[in-house]
């Protein structure tokens, strides 16, 4: 019989007493809310391609139990065992990167997209997560040992990966691993002139994509002159949002995410706003708020740089993509291509934000660091 009790030594009980149980209930509440949404917003899209309504919501439904059990996994490893896995997966993730590159289909004017063993998956959703973890790493050991060059390997490393995503080509997720990795290099105490240096740099790194990436001029342009099929999306989406005013239109009842080509996906935000109101889309953006926040606040607590780096990029990581997410369909922002974490529909990204989630409670777990603190 397995015991709960705190002077148990089983491994569940051991987890059950370590693990950050708010970051945990989050996670799932955002996995729930997107099954919920995923039921109002698929049917529509299912019947464009002509399968059943809820073709869609079965198939997300095994990808969100995948990810609860990927979530579960994860967060009982130890600090040691998440640095193997990240670097195994670097490797593994990297190759599926380069041969995306040559094998994977074009789709929207980019290759992001390769067919592995009869599924369809987007590699970079995965680099996010272990990138992460591994440039953590580096700055770590950079500063736990004088001879090593930790945060010149990570930075190199930062570049091949961000050279392979603009071959692809994807701005969105190579600016977001971009904002996310610039603040893991600040954490480790990047002279400030250097900070500035990379700002200025960065800001004339947007000219030249602009004029470097049709697909990233076509959509700047959207958003500042409000012209093409994306502005149509956009005005559909802002129209969801005034339909569904304060209270919604109530569940299956809204009428414009029938017009919008990616409700179930990319503007699944939209449709929370027209059926559920914004009391809903208040809610989302409190829940990822929860996350970031708490795990901010943990990380101001730690003493292990590498448990700090990793968590506060982790979480930024989360926080950054559903800003982009919410803020594009908005009309705050060009609108990106990113999914919601947790709650638009996709294996891809419903599996890469569960293993971004395990690791962040893997990492977060009380006495995790203590115990691997001799182990690099």
């Amino acid at each position: 019989m397995v015991s709960f009790s705190r002077r148990s030594h089983s491994a569940l009980s051991k987890w059950l007493w370590t693990v950050d149980k708010v970051i945990l209930f989050v996670s799932l509440a955002l996995l729930t809310i997107g099954i919920i949404l995923d039921v109002t917003a698929s049917p529509a899209v299912a019947r464009t391609i002509h399968v059943d309504d809820f073709w869609f919501v079965r198939k997300q439904v095994c990808y969100v139990l995948a990810s609860v059990v990927m979530i579960f996994v994860l967060s009982m490893f130890r600090l040691r065992t998440i640095r193997q896995i990240s670097l195994a997966g670097i490797i593994v993730v990297g190759a599926l990167l380069v041969l995306t590159l040559f094998f994977g289909f074009e789709t929207k004017g980019a290759k992001r997209w390769i067919s592995l063993f009869g599924f369809s998956m987007q590699a970079s959703e995965f680099m996010k997560p272990i990138l992460i973890i591994v440039t953590a790493w580096l700055l770590d050991c950079g500063k736990k040992y004088d001879y090593f060059p930790g945060m010149w390997i990570s930075i190199l490393l930062f570049g091949a990966v961000a050279g392979l995503l603009l071959l692809q080509p994807d701005v969105g997720m190579t600016l977001l691993m971009t904002a996310v990795f610039g603040l893991q290099l600040f954490l480790a105490g990047l002279p400030l002139f250097i900070v500035g240096a990379l700002v200025l740099l960065g800001v004339g790194g947007l000219f030249g994509l602009y004029f470097l990436f049709p697909h990233f001029h076509a959509r700047v342009d959207q958003f500042l002159y409000g012209s093409d099929e994306t502005s149509y999306q956009i005005n559909k989406a802002m129209q969801a949002f005034q339909n569904g005013n304060l209270i919604g239109k109530g569940p299956g009842e809204g009428t414009v995410k029938l017009n919008i080509p990616d409700a179930h996906t990319d503007f699944v935000f939209a449709v929370a706003g027209e059926e559920y109101g914004v009391w809903l889309c208040l809610i989302i953006i409190a829940l990822f708020a929860v996350i970031v926040i708490r795990t901010l606040k943990i990380a101001l607590k730690e003493t292990n740089l590498f448990v700090m780096y990793a968590e506060v990029g982790l979480a930024a990581s989360i926080g950054l993509q559903a800003f982009v997410n919410m803020a594009s369909s908005l009309h705050i922002i060009p609108t990106k291509g990113m999914t919601l974490p947790f709650i638009s529909y996709g294996g891809s990204s419903l599996l890469a934000s569960a293993i971004e989630i395990g690791m962040l409670l893997a990492i977060t777990r009380q006495n995790t660091a203590s115990e691997d603190k001799d182990l690099y």
